[in-house]
C-alpha cells in the first residue's frame, strides 16, 4: 500500500522544520531562528499508530521577501502541496496572522484537499489564542507547542485521519510498475517496445519525459500499469531548478507507490555515480525490483562481466536480478516481465513460522551471536511481520547487543534456505520485554 504524502507548509520561522523532526524523530531538517534556512523540500518516512506516511518539509512561503530564491521556494512548495494527499499549514501564535498567511491560506482554499491549521508557539497552551486564526477560513485551528511536544498527538490523530486506505477498486489495473533511471538510458524506448506502440516521447535530449506517465497494459491476459518516470540528474546539471526539483518528487513518488521498480543502465556505459545512487533510492523504499541492462547491441563487454560489476557496485543490493536487452533492436525484451512477476511473487512470500524458526537455530549452530560487553546474545524465536518487503521479526534478551554483521549473516542464511532474489528483506531485533 502506498504510503499518504503530507506537505508542511507556510511562511518563514513559524516552526516547520522543528515540526517536521518532531515527528520524523530525527533532526534532518535544518532548524535556525533565521527566516528561509529550509530553501527545497525535505522528506522523510514517518508513522503514528500504525499508520505510516511521507511527511515533507517546504521552505518558507514570503512574497514580500528579497531572497533571490524566493520564487524556487514558491515552486517547490507548490509541487509539494500537488503531491500532498493532505496538507499541513503552520502559523505563529505569537506573531499573529500575517499578509504572507492570508495569501498561502487563500490558495490553500481552493486546493481542494484535506489541510489541517496548526497554531504553533503556544507556550502556555492557551486555546483561547487560536480563535483569530479562524479568520483564515481553513476551519478548526489546532494548538501546538512543538519546542515543548505540547499537542503534537492531537494534531497526528487530525493529520491521519484523513488517509484512505487503497481499496481493491483503485488498484483493478494491476501491479504498478515505475520504469525508473537516469536520462536518455532507455526506459521510453523500452515501453513502447512492451506496448507494441509509441505512446511515450522518445529524444536523444536528456530529460525529455519530465512528468511520471501511467499507461495500463495486458500482458498473459492480466492488466498491468507501466509508469514512465522522468530522469534522475545530479543537481548539478540542473537548470531549471523548480521543474528539475517537480521530477524528481513525481519519480519518488512513483518508486514509492510502484509494486515493482525496473532500474534500467546503459549497458553500453559504465555505471555513474547516479545509476548508484537511484539504485539506492529503490533499495530504501523497500521495492523488489529488476535491473535492465539496456544497449546491448552496442555493449563492447561480456555480460558476465558486466553482472559481476554489477554486483561489486550495488554491493547492498545483492539480490539484484538483472535482464540484458535492446530496446532498439528488441531483444530479449520478453525476459522483462517473467522476472518482474517472480521478484514480485518473492516479496509477497509469507514463510512459515516453523521453517523460519529451523533455519534461524541452523544460522544460531553454525555461528552464535558475538558476546557485547561480556554479555552473551540469546535469539529466542523469529515470526514474519509484514509482506512487501518481507519483513520478519526476532526476539532477543537485548536486540541492542545485536551488531550489523550478525543481521547481515542472518539475512544470508534466510536468503540461501529461501528465495527472496530481486526482494530487500527486513529483519527486526526486539527485546523480549519489548510489545
Amino acid at each position: 500500500m502506498a504510503k499518504p504524502i503530507v506537505a508542511v507548509v507556510g511562511r518563514p520561522n513559524v516552526g516547520k522544520s522543528t515540526f517536521f523532526n518532531k515527528i520524523v524523530g530525527k533532526r534532518i531538517s535544518i532548524v535556525d531562528d533565521a527566516p528561509g534556512v529550509t530553501r527545497d523540500r525535505i522528506y522523510a518516512d514517518a508513522e503514528w499508530c500504525g499508520k505510516k506516511f511521507t511527511l515533507i518539509d517546504t521552505g518558507g512561503l514570503d512574497p514580500k521577501s528579497d531572497d533571490v530564491f524566493q520564487k524556487v521556494i514558491e515552486e517547490q512548495a507548490n509541487i509539494a502541496m500537488e503531491m500532498a494527499d493532505v496538507i499541513v499549514m503552520l502559523v505563529d501564535a505569537k506573531s499573529g496572522i500575517a499578509l504572507a498567511d492570508e495569501i498561502l491560506a487563500k490558495k490553500l482554499r481552493n486546493a481542494n484537499k484535506p489541510v489541517v491549521l496548526i497554531v504553533n508557539k503556544l507556550d502556555k497552551f492557551n486555546v483561547e489564542d487560536t480563535y483569530e486564526f479562524y479568520q483564515l477560513g481553513l476551519g478548526e485551528p489546532y494548538p501546538l507547542s512543538c519546542e515543548q511536544s505540547k499537542g503534537i498527538g492531537d494534531v497526528l490523530d487530525v493529520i491521519t485521519s484523513y488517509f484512505k486506505d487503497i481499496s481493491d477498486d483503485e488498484d483493478k489495473n494491476g501491479l504498478k510498475i515505475a520504469v525508473v533511471g537516469r536520462p536518455n538510458v532507455g526506459k521510453s524506448s523500452i515501453i513502447n517496445r512492451m506496448l507494441g506502440e509509441k505512446r511515450v516521447v522518445v529524444s536523444n535530449v536528456e530529460g525529455t519525459t519530465r512528468d511520471s506517465v501511467f499507461i495500463p497494459f495486458k500482458y498473459n491476459r492480466k492488466m498491468y500499469q507501466l509508469v514512465d518516470t522522468a530522469g534522475l540528474r545530479r543537481s548539478r546539471s540542473v537548470e531549471n531548478v523548480s521543474v528539475e526539483g517537480y521530477s524528481v518528487l513525481r519519480t519518488m513518488s512513483a518508486i514509492e507507490k510502484a509494486d515493482v521498480v525496473l532500474i534500467v543502465f546503459d549497458g553500453s556505459q559504465p555505471l555513474t555515480e547516479q545509476d548508484i545512487r537511484i539504485a539506492g533510492y529503490v533499495h530504501e523504499a523497500g521495492k523488489p525490483s529488476v535491473v535492465v541492462v539496456n544497449k546491448v547491441d552496442i555493449m563492447e563487454t561480456k555480460k558476465e562481466q558486466v553482472k559481476e560489476k554489477l554486483m561489486d557496485e550495488l554491493s547492498y543490493m545483492d539480490y539484484l536480478q538483472a535482464v540484458f536487452i535492446s530496446a532498439k533492436e528488441g531483444t530479449r525484451l520478453g525476459d522483462i516481465m517473467p522476472a518482474v512477476l517472480k521478484v514480485y511473487e518473492n516479496a509477497s512470500k509469507r514463510i512459515t513460522t516453523g521453517l523460519l524458526n529451523d533455519v534461524l537455530q541452523d544460522a544460531i549452530l553454525n555461528f552464535e551471536p558475538p558476546a557485547r560487553n561480556g554479555k552473551k546474545v540469546k535469539l529466542s524465536y523469529i515470526t514474519q511481520a509484514e509482506t512487501n518487503p518481507p519483513t520478519f521479526v526476532i526476539f532477543a534478551n537485548d536486540a541492542k547487543l545485536i551488531n550489523f554483521s550478525y543481521e547481515r549473516y542472518l539475512e544470508n542464511k534466510f536468503r540461501e534456505k529461501i528465495d527472496f532474489s530481486g526482494t530487500p528483506i527486513k529483519i527486526i531485533f526486539k527485546s523480549r520485554e519489548e510489545k
